[in-house]
């Protein structure tokens, strides 16, 4: 995107010293107040990405549209959503594809969905079942921030407990308490070759799906995993892991819809 800042946009202020980041929402009369003093969002708007802006101290900061990641840490959120680390993973082993049909559930705050929306393209869809109101109002505005009204998102709110409409669907994403009861459901509305990926916190639950999936006799490639991720501190002569760690936030569990008896 090289059009300049635009009001209702948001923007992360990157501070060069630390890096050290900021995220704010532009609006026209709006101001900043930080430690290193204020900046108005008249002095943003307008600006390219990129470029850098003074507070009243004088100090610099650069401009910089959001990615993805940081948009989804930043994002204001009613619900514990799926971290970026998992994020990755699912569109990669759930092979989310450009024109793949995904129905996910629940909705939550939204993570999941812009992350899905990205993998499928113009030419894909999302259908994101939600039992809870207030969940899909602020998924909706998320999603809105970050990608405007996508044309290729149908948020139903329906219970996914009590069926699935939707027939042929490519990939159908998981993360509801007991996925385990919609097994069935998830047979036969995946395609031949279509996948199921549940995300789920705790290893008790994961066996339950495991075993329901293994009960059903329609699904293969049965696998569980999990993610860790360790960040490292270079500075000169010193090269040493953080001391803290992003270490398990939820177990992925993949199958695939098609079996020879």
């Amino acid at each position: 995107m090289t059009q300049p800042i635009a009001e209702g946009e948001c923007i992360i202020l990157l501070d060069p010293t630390d890096e050290k980041e900021f995220f704010f929402k532009m609006r026209k009369g709006g101001h900043i107040n930080l430690h290193k003093g204020k900046i108005l969002h008249d002095e943003i708007i307008g600006k390219s990405e990129g470029a850098v802006v003074h507070s009243s101290r004088g100090n610099p900061f650069l401009i910089l549209r959001p990615t993805l990641y940081q948009f989804i840490m930043h994002m204001k959120r009613d619900t514990q959503i799926i971290y970026p680390k998992d994020l990755a993973l699912i569109l990669v082993y759930a092979d989310i594809y450009p024109g793949c049909i995904v129905l996910e559930a629940g909705i939550g705050s939204g993570a999941l969905t812009l992350a899905l929306l990205r993998g499928v393209g113009e030419k894909g869809k999302v259908i994101s079942y939600e039992v809870r109101e207030e969940f899909i109002r602020r998924a909706k505005k998320n999603i809105g921030l970050f990608l405007g009204d996508p044309p290729n998102l149908e948020v139903k709110q329906r219970d996914i407990y009590e069926g699935i409409e939707e027939k042929g669907l490519d990939r159908v994403i998981l993360d509801v308490p007991e996925p385990w009861r919609v097994v069935n459901d998830v047979a036969e509305s995946l395609r031949p070759g279509g996948m199921l990926l549940g995300y789920l916190p705790t290893i008790i639950q994961v066996k339950s799906l495991v075993d329901a999936l293994r009960e059903d006799r329609r699904f293969s490639s049965i696998q569980v995993f999990e993610s860790l991720i360790r960040n490292w501190n270079i500075e000169g002569l010193s090269v040493r892991p953080f001391h803290r760690m992003v270490a398990h936030t939820g177990f992925l569990t993949l199958a695939r819809r098609g079996k020879i008896y």
